[in-house]
């Protein structure tokens, strides 16, 4: 549950115009917070996601455009705020793939340029952003935040770096710094790289499914739930140099992910599988299933919306967002 009063707090969102920090911002400025948004610079003067913002919310939005690899705009970016929200990175597994130079400049060297300005800066507190891919397929489970890490694909090798990271830096010069590590958020506005939206928007237009593995077992986690984990980790006393899993401890495979869409959809979902859909064989991670009890005990987060309503909710801004899908495209 989430207390802080943040009116009069002034806070920095990097990756802002991705999925999750859409909504972190949304929710901070109807909070009362002030936000400037880190977004990476393009010629089309596009702020990704936030563009889906109500324009009285996204007008109280400070946007400012550059590059996770330079040092200066970070710092200039920073000045004077007393939180930095770090979302900021290159995120698609099969990206990464084919471009790990970019993505571990990005994700690493990125994260190192924050943590190098909120040093320097004496910014309040830094919540760090990991992901569950961190943990590879699970040794045991539930998987709580000690279970071993391993590096399956570029994209999970960069984001433990950029941990291993945001660790040194509290240990080494006390920087108070907070990681989250979610799994598999979904929800309104995420982009059909990940295996939701692809199902909904492929069930909304086609006759039949083109996915990859069918067997993989996630935790999904409703944005909603991931957002109030990040006010949590930045409101919570005594937790810097943690890390928190923000899962719902709860996993479905991707075929029964299909029948439940199926089920709200009314209809039966027929899948055809797709080999330039499945990683390679060692780099798949199979299972991921959170422990989540430290950050209930610790930060006193709690999901709150199961999986069916979630699905529910999504599948409804999907289908009013069609034109921002491209169902018959393998999205990268």
């Amino acid at each position: 549950m989430t207390t802080m009063d943040w009116s009069g707090k002034t806070v920095l969102v990097t990756g802002a115009g991705g999925f999750i920090a859409s909504h972190l911002v949304e929710t901070l400025v109807r909070q009362g917070a002030s936000v400037r948004a880190f977004v990476r610079y393009n010629s089309r003067n596009d702020p990704g996601l936030l563009a889906q913002l109500e324009p009285q919310t996204l007008a109280a939005v400070e946007i400012i455009a550059g590059d996770l690899r330079d040092l200066p705009a970070l710092q200039q970016a920073a000045k004077g705020v007393d939180f930095i929200f770090h979302l900021g990175a290159l995120i698609a597994i099969p990206y990464s793939y084919l471009h790990p130079a970019e993505v571990v400049e990005t994700n690493v060297l990125g994260t190192l340029n924050v943590l190098l300005a909120a040093r320097e800066l004496g910014t309040a507190r830094v919540i760090h952003t990991s992901t569950s891919e961190v943990y590879g397929t699970a040794l045991r489970v539930p998987i709580d935040e000690s279970h071993p890490l391993q590096g399956q694909s570029p994209y999970s090798a960069s984001k433990i770096g950029a941990d291993k990271l945001a660790e040194s830096f509290h240990c080494s010069y006390g920087l108070p710094v907070v990681t989250v590590r979610p799994f598999n958020t979904y929800g309104p506005r995420q982009s059909a790289r990940a295996v939701i939206p692809t199902i909904i928007s492929q069930a909304l237009t086609r006759g039949e499914l083109h996915l990859g593995n069918l067997e993989t077992r996630r935790d999904f986690t409703f944005v909603s739930d991931t957002v109030s984990g990040f006010l949590c980790a930045a409101e919570a006393n005594g937790v810097e140099g943690q890390t928190f899993n923000l899962g719902t401890g709860s996993e479905v495979t991707v075929g029964e992910l299909v029948l439940m869409v199926g089920r709200i959809l009314g209809r039966e979902l027929p899948v055809v599988q797709e080999n330039a859909r499945l990683r390679p064989e060692k780099s798949e991670v199979m299972r991921l299933l959170s422990d989540n009890r430290k950050a209930k005990a610790q930060l006193g987060w709690q999901p709150a919306v199961d999986l069916e309503e979630g699905l529910t909710q999504t599948v409804e801004w999907i289908r009013r967002n069609l034109h921002l899908y491209r169902p018959y495209e393998y999205q990268r």
